[in-house]
């Protein structure tokens, strides 16, 4: 039996308690290990954070593809992601090139308004 969670945490530990960050760190690479990930002696390798940008990413390249409203859902993936501010989310999204398209893209289809 499952003890009873003693924190309002969604991730907790065999004992009940919220999950730390070290502990959830050293089970990713361990287990970032054994999946072939990064190999046995590896210092650098996959982090848990380049999955919060994955999951920005891949949200809003099937937005745009989609033909949402990516402005108006925004502050919605902002607050999936845990920010305060919708401008914290945008560094995740810099860089990509096919985004940056799509971006493109629906601008020039609104006559440069945005």
């Amino acid at each position: 039996m499952y003890p009873k969670p003693t924190t309002e945490s969604v991730f907790v530990s065999e004992r009940g308690a919220r999950l730390t960050q070290w502990t959830v760190r050293y089970t990713f690479n361990r287990l970032s290990r054994r999946i072939g990930l990064r190999g046995p002696a590896d210092r650098r390798g996959p982090r848990l954070h380049d999955f919060r940008h994955r999951v920005a990413v891949t949200t809003l390249l099937r937005w745009y593809r989609a033909g949402v409203d990516v402005e108006r859902h925004l502050p919605a993936l902002s607050t999936y992601l845990g920010h305060g501010h919708v401008a914290d989310t945008y560094w995740y999204l810099s860089a990509v090139p096919e985004l940056l398209r799509l971006a493109a893209a629906r601008l020039e289809a609104r006559g440069g308004r945005s």
